[in-house]
């Protein structure tokens, strides 16, 4: 009796892992085989990531490889990372998926255009730091080189550099996302966040200082869409602070509290 009543209590856990290993399996699937078909294009989706700076490089100047396998691996690492960024939307989904039976009806309504939202915001802010600020600092990184000096970059320390800035900026464009959740979550409040406006703004510069070459303009290319990306996420959490709470209602239950 008591075995079976263990063995009723570990289903669900089972359940539940079980799942997890399949949802788990689809995202590695949906990564693989875009993997799979982006491997054969892995050499021009180098040339097109190194386009910014090959741009700057002077007359004659090429990348080079310094390591053995690099001309290899460096394309073969920026695919799979390619492949993994493109199928973020599967990933995202599974993971919905997997934690939507546990949650309440109104987190589930705000749940799904965050998920939409990051997603976007994550894709923008890599795709202003190709368009927008690479040119820029390639450039300016182009401008200082001493005479004398060959510019010659190495491809794998150059994909560890721009993956970085992506990554980062990718991030930094989710910021609407994470002022909202906090609004919303009731850590802070609107009046809270309005009052440390200030420090924001200057947190932004100092991160632009950070990610971006020494001279205002590019600092300002980074830190002011930063700023408006934190303006965007109080409007919208004037809006969610503003709509009455359902918590109390009876029939806004998880799933599993229902049954």
């Amino acid at each position: 009796m008591t075995e079976k009543l263990t063995s009723d209590q570990e289903m669900p856990l089972v359940a539940h892992l079980s799942e997890l290993r399949d949802r788990l399996l689809r995202c590695v699937v949906a990564v693989l085989l875009i993997f799979i078909g982006l491997f054969y294009f892995a050499q021009d989706i180098y040339a097109l990531v190194a386009a910014p700076l090959r741009a700057y490089l002077p007359e004659g100047a090429t990348m080079i490889a310094t390591g053995v396998a690099s001309p290899f691996l460096t394309p073969f690492k920026l695919t799979l990372v390619i492949s993994l960024f493109l199928a973020m939307p599967v990933v995202l989904q599974q993971i919905w998926g997997f934690i939507a039976p546990g949650l309440y009806q109104h987190e589930k309504r705000i749940a799904v255009p965050l998920l939409i939202s990051s997603i976007l915001l994550f894709y923008a802010g890599m795709a202003f730091a190709y368009f927008v600020v690479f040119p820029i600092m390639f450039g300016f990184f182009a401008s200082v080189t001493p005479d004398g000096v060959a510019m010659m970059t190495d491809i794998g320390q150059y994909l560890d550099f721009v993956l970085t800035l992506f990554f980062a900026f990718g991030v930094a464009f989710e910021i609407p996302i994470a002022t909202f959740l906090l609004i919303w979550a009731g850590i802070v409040s609107v009046e809270t966040l309005v009052k440390s406006r200030p420090y924001v703004i200057v947190g932004c510069f100092v991160v632009g200082m950070f990610l971006t070459p020494p001279d205002v303009f590019s600092q300002a290319l980074l830190a002011i869409p930063m700023w408006l990306l934190f303006e965007a996420g109080l409007i919208f959490g004037r809006l969610v602070s503003k709509r009455p709470t359902e918590d109390s209602e009876p029939s806004d239950q998880p799933p599993a509290a229902q049954s």
